[in-house]
């Protein structure tokens, strides 16, 4: 297997040159790291809350509400049958609507703030 990439270049102790800890700090203090964080907080907690809720939702119904779950909709498929199926597809739903968030907020801002990390701009 071949590659077109140049090795890495290393420092006089064989370890390859990197960002040092106070460059790391500066850049966890910017306003673009800020800005970064605020985009993946923004989106994931609330998410990841109203997801929860919709799950202990579903298990309390199981638990104390046997009558309503047990309401049959169309042949043998009841309630608790279809709010388990829709556990799953809300499931892939924040999946993939968090995969099209990080690429499109998310990653292009990780991006330029890792080109200026690395001097890659």
């Amino acid at each position: 297997m071949s590659t077109e990439a140049p090795p890495p270049r290393s420092t006089e102790d064989g370890r390859p040159p990197g960002p040092s800890p106070e460059e790391f700090a500066a850049v966890q203090d910017s306003p673009e790291f800020a800005e970064l964080r605020r985009s993946y907080r923004s989106f994931a907690f609330p998410l990841t809350v109203a997801f929860i809720a919709w799950y202990l939702l579903y298990v309390l119904l199981s638990n104390y509400a046997g009558g309503f779950m047990g309401i049959k909709l169309y042949g043998n498929v009841n309630v608790a049958l279809v709010l388990g199926l829709a556990q799953f597809a809300t499931t892939f739903l924040i999946a993939w609507w968090y995969s099209r968030h990080a690429a499109t907020a998310l990653d292009p801002k990780s991006e330029a703030i890792k080109a200026r990390m690395e001097g890659t701009e």
